[in-house]
């Protein structure tokens, strides 16, 4: 017998189960009914909340890629900078052999190159062999050897860190040799390549405040404007949320149409603001490519499968910031209609 009732229990508690899964499913599936439907019974405000929350999404976009372009573009100018050191015409390729062993010494040193006068006229002509009247002027031996005699040597150092360049200071003016050798009239060139550098890490840094700050007043633009939107689908159908709570409708019930509702905006402005972004990209990468800026990151990111881990970032930040909104507007609306308690 009481084999018996255990199994009848074992069998109800069972078909509980299944009608409490059979319950929530049917409840999250009127969730999402009823939230499309209000989407589109508010037509208008949903629109207006999809546009605002797409720039949002759009210069959040903006400020990534510029930032990462940036970045990029100055480490492949760190990679390419070469600090040339010029020293008097003529000296001697032996000179030029012991200074190079003495830099090169230098832990941040990558490579050294040395080149003599002579060498440094045949760069010379091979760089304008398209100008003919100068070619025909330098034929002459007397114009050659002039040249050569007023040509520095030069030295060309490739660094690890050329934010950091004091150790090749340090050589430069404090080595006998090359306080000998240098020519007084031509500078080295560490100075002029470090000025590059920091023209173009500032400008990352404000093209990052910028566009954090221009997102920051942008996301709460769109969070206000969602929770307006919220707020008025809210009271639009008042009426209807008295009734379900009549009907014993809980809380989360009554709030899950109007998250469906801001999810959807989110989603859709995601798609958009990724689209957009995408299209931009394409649409500048040519001009930008013109001034040396590196964007072979960002192309192989938005070239490859990657794409689609973009368009899923930019559609869960859609998401979240349309839940943020809708959560503060129902969370007031459902805390104000709680019912008083009466005083004894």
């Amino acid at each position: 017998m009481a084999e018996e009732k255990a199994k009848a229990t074992k069998k109800n508690l069972k078909t509980m189960s299944k009608n409490g899964s059979a319950h929530k499913l049917r409840s999250t599936s009127r969730m999402f009914k009823y939230g499309a439907i209000g989407f589109a019974r508010n037509i208008w405000l949903s629109i207006a909340s999809t546009l605002v929350m797409t720039i949002t999404l759009v210069i959040l976009f903006v400020t990534v890629i510029a930032s990462a372009i940036l970045s990029s573009t100055a480490d492949t100018i760190r990679e390419k900078i070469d600090i040339t050191i010029y020293f008097k015409p003529g000296t001697s390729i032996s000179t030029l052999g012991q200074m190079a062993s003495t830099m090169s010494s230098d832990e941040n040193v990558k490579s050294v190159e040395v080149s003599t006068s002579e060498e440094e006229y045949d760069k010379f002509l091979a760089d304008n062999t398209n100008d003919e009247a100068l070619m025909s002027a330098l034929d002459d031996s007397a114009m050659r050897e002039l040249m050569i005699s007023t040509m520095q040597s030069t030295m060309r150092i490739k660094v690890y860190n050329v934010d950091d360049l004091s150790s090749i200071e340090k050589i430069v003016n404090g080595d006998r040799a090359f306080m000998t050798n240098l020519d007084q009239t031509k500078p080295p060139t560490y100075d002029v390549k470090r000025a590059e550098i920091e023209t173009i890490t500032s400008w990352a840094n404000i093209a990052r405040n910028g566009g954090i700050i221009l997102s920051i007043i942008f996301l709460a633009i769109s969070i206000l404007v969602i929770f307006n939107t919220i707020r008025m689908a809210i009271f639009s159908r008042r009426e209807e949320i008295y009734m379900m709570k009549l009907v014993g409708a809980d809380n989360s019930f009554i709030r899950g149409p109007f998250l469906i509702e801001a999810q959807l905006c989110g989603i859709i402005s995601g798609i958009i603001a990724a689209t957009i972004g995408y299209i931009g990209f394409h649409a500048l990468a040519p001009h930008l490519e013109k001034y040396d800026i590196n964007i072979s990151a960002i192309n192989n990111i938005l070239e490859t499968n990657w794409l689609v881990v973009v368009y899923l970032i930019t559609i869960l930040l859609g998401i979240l910031i349309g839940t943020i909104s809708s959560s503060l507007a129902i969370h007031k609306y459902l805390r104000n209609r709680r019912p008083h308690k009466r005083k004894q």
